[in-house]
Order: structure tokens, then C-alpha cells, then sequence
């Protein structure tokens, strides 16, 4: 099993959501192990947000789940990490603090030179400002 931090669309109820890729790709579902957060900046690339890295910074929310090995290609063609190539996202892993303590996670973050000109979505949080925005637009 591998421990990931999801903070963006591989959280539960969004549209990669990481349980409902398991079922599509006939793989075991994945483990919650609970809410955490990482040091970091969060970014709306529109459909998807991006994640920077900053220990300056305030916390990013995500959830943190054991997946199974055969799990973790799924996850890396949804980001489109691909071994060798220059890419958007980056596997990489980063402590979380899960229950007041760090966890070692995968996780999927995104370079400060990439989200130049994008809004930073204040609070950390994908969900609660992807269902603040798609409510402001639809009004």
C-alpha cells in the first residue's frame, strides 16, 4: 500500500475522484485515513487547482488515503506524470500533517513558475472554492 495526499479533483465526490477511478479500472478501492493539510499555495487552473509547495504558506486541506500499488499508474496518468518527460505535476513525497503529526504521502504539486498570472484560491481548500465559484457562476 501507498499513502497519498489528494487536495484537488482525486478527492472524494470530485470528478477524478480516486475511489470511483479504482472501480472504472477494476482495482481495490483506496483506504481513508483522514484530513490533513501541507504548507502550501493553491491555485485555480480552472477545471483542476495546482498545489505549490511553500512552508511559508498556509495550509492546503486534502485527504490522505492508502492505495493500492496497482492504483498509483491510475494516479499518475490523471496528472499525466509520465517517467522522462517534462510535465505539469510532479509525484514527489512530502510530509502531511495528519492528526497533529507528520505522514510521509505522494503527492501531486505543481511548480511556483507554473501558476503565474492564476488566482491563488484563498483558504486551501479545491472543494469549498470550486462549490463557492460554480454556485457564483450559475447566479
Amino acid at each position: 500500500m501507498q499513502r497519498v495526499f489528494v487536495y484537488g479533483t482525486l478527492r472524494a465526490g470530485e470528478v477524478n475522484d480516486l475511489n470511483q477511478a479504482a472501480v472504472r479500472h477494476g482495482i481495490g478501492a483506496a483506504t481513508l485515513v483522514g484530513t490533513a493539510s501541507i504548507a502550501g499555495r493553491l491555485y485555480d487552473f480552472g477545471t483542476y487547482p495546482g498545489l505549490v509547495l511553500d512552508a511559508s504558506a498556509g495550509p492546503v486541506l486534502g485527504d490522505v488515503y492508502d492505495i493500492p500499488e496497482a492504483l498509483l499508474p491510475v494516479l499518475d496518468e490523471i496528472e499525466e506524470v509520465y517517467p522522462g518527460q517534462a510535465t505539469l505535476f510532479v509525484r514527489e513525497t512530502q510530509p502531511v500533517m495528519l492528526d497533529g503529526a507528520p505522514t510521509d504521502c505522494l503527492l501531486y504539486p505543481v511548480a511556483d513558475a507554473a501558476v503565474a498570472g492564476l488566482a491563488r484560491i484563498d483558504g486551501g481548500d479545491w472543494v469549498a472554492y470550486r462549490q463557492a465559484r460554480d454556485t457564483a457562476v450559475a447566479a
